[in-house]
């Protein structure tokens, strides 16, 4: 898609892991962009809406949304923003304000002022536990099983309802697990831990929550925000719902690369099996129609090790 330079794309969640990588893509390629999350402080005022600032807006505030909207065009919207999946557990009510009450605010704020195409970060877990064996397409049938996975299963619906009655290009990207230096992740710190710490030269212990045999779907967030980009850029998605490129790992084999790879490591393993997600996927659509390649996660571990530039 064409964004003239007078146009700029609005980037949700830009202080999340995911949106910090979109953001920095989207401005070395040359977009102007909008990056928006909560607010930290007071409510964000007119003077936070230059481009290349953070603005501070709560999505669930439609009013402060509008003046956004009203104060500058909008091409596109890069929507990340979300109460994450314990979080959510823990504050239900919270957590349908903002994952779907404030995406429905997004969805109506584009189609009242005409931003063109909406990317949405939607997550594998609408798919539910699957068996070990089952690698999934896009053609399965989705069943969340909390409220995060459900919120956007809904999400993606909405969006597939103002396709057709207002012509919103919706496109959703549904994400298995992603990680990367500076994950900054409270439940689930490995995701960062296993290149961060592969370039120490202290000891230092990493805690998988998973058993041995388990295979975990990972993706690294630099491809994670290449794939949002690409959506953004795509003339015409033929489809409104794709599954992120992602690398089924083995845990053990995962726990072996690792400690091979810095010897003062010790990876411990939990016994947990994989629920609410899949362990295998396919992600051909996605491949097929934009060539969609991705690095394994061992080349990156490598990397981050210092053994590659």
């Amino acid at each position: 898609m064409e964004t003239p330079d007078s146009n700029s794309v609005l980037v949700t969640g830009t202080r999340g892991f995911i949106g910090r990588a979109v953001r920095k893509l989207l401005q070395r390629s040359g977009y102007p962009v909008l990056a928006l999350d909560q607010p930290e402080s007071a409510a964000a005022g007119p003077a936070h809406f230059a481009v290349g600032r953070e603005i501070g807006i709560d999505i669930t505030d439609r009013k402060q949304l509008r003046s956004l909207f009203q104060a500058r065009p909008i091409a596109a919207i890069v929507h990340l923003a979300a109460i994450l999946p314990t979080m959510a557990q823990h504050e239900p009510a919270r957590a349908t304000r903002v994952n779907v009450e404030g995406s429905l605010n997004l969805l109506e704020m584009a189609r009242q002022f005409g931003a063109r195409r909406f990317i949405f970060g939607s997550s594998l877990s609408v798919y539910g536990t699957c068996p070990a064996e089952q690698v999934v397409t896009e053609r399965d049938r989705a069943a969340p099983e909390d409220l995060y996975g459900a919120a956007k299963l809904y999400v993606e619906q909405l969006g597939e309802a103002y396709r057709q009655a207002h012509g919103l290009e919706f496109v959703s990207l549904r994400m298995g697990r992603v990680v990367g230096p500076e994950a900054r992740s409270a439940t689930s710190a490995w995701r960062s831990e296993i290149f961060e710490r592969l370039g120490t030269t202290g000891a230092g212990d990493i805690e998988i929550p998973y058993a041995e045999s388990e295979r975990i779907l990972l993706v690294h967030v630099e491809d994670i925000a290449t794939m949002l980009v690409q959506l953004l850029q795509a003339p015409t998605p033929a489809h409104c719902v794709y599954n992120a490129a992602c690398e089924s790992v083995v845990v053990g084999e995962l726990k072996r690369e690792l400690e091979r790879l810095n010897p003062r490591l010790r990876v411990r393993l939990g016994g947990r099996a994989v629920v609410g997600n899949p362990r295998q996927v396919e992600w051909s659509r996605l491949a097929g129609e934009f060539g969609v390649a991705i690095v394994p996660i061992f080349e990156q571990l490598d990397k981050a090790a210092g053994h590659r530039e």
